[in-house]
């Protein structure tokens, strides 16, 4: 079995620099805000929560997200993930229940 070798991976244009995501399959895309919110908007109207309560769970969580996945050098889209369901957690426990197992179900 080979050793997965950790390096950043980053793709720099002219005006900014976009952060690669390494998927589950192993292939990369980048990073796409706008998919973390609508995975998060998803799982709070499953919770059963108004539009505007899910529209100001994600705009905090996705922000927070964002803000960390800048930090990172490396980033899989199971990390995302992760913070993702722990943003969740400090704003709906139905919300982070739902997206953390949407998985399981798909």
């Amino acid at each position: 079995m080979k050793k997965k070798i950790k390096k950043r991976i980053i793709k720099r244009t002219k005006d900014r620099t976009e952060l690669q995501i390494v998927k589950r399959a192993g292939h990369t895309e980048l990073y796409d805000e706008r998919k973390v919110y609508g995975s998060c908007f998803f799982a709070c109207r499953s919770a059963h929560l108004s539009e505007q309560e899910a529209e100001e769970i994600c705009k905090k969580a996705c922000g927070a997200v964002t803000k960390w996945v800048k930090t990172k050098k490396v980033v899989s889209s199971n990390d995302i993930f992760k913070i993702l369901v722990q943003e969740l957690k400090k704003h709906n426990e139905d919300a982070a229940f739902l997206y953390e197992t949407h998985r399981d179900i798909s």
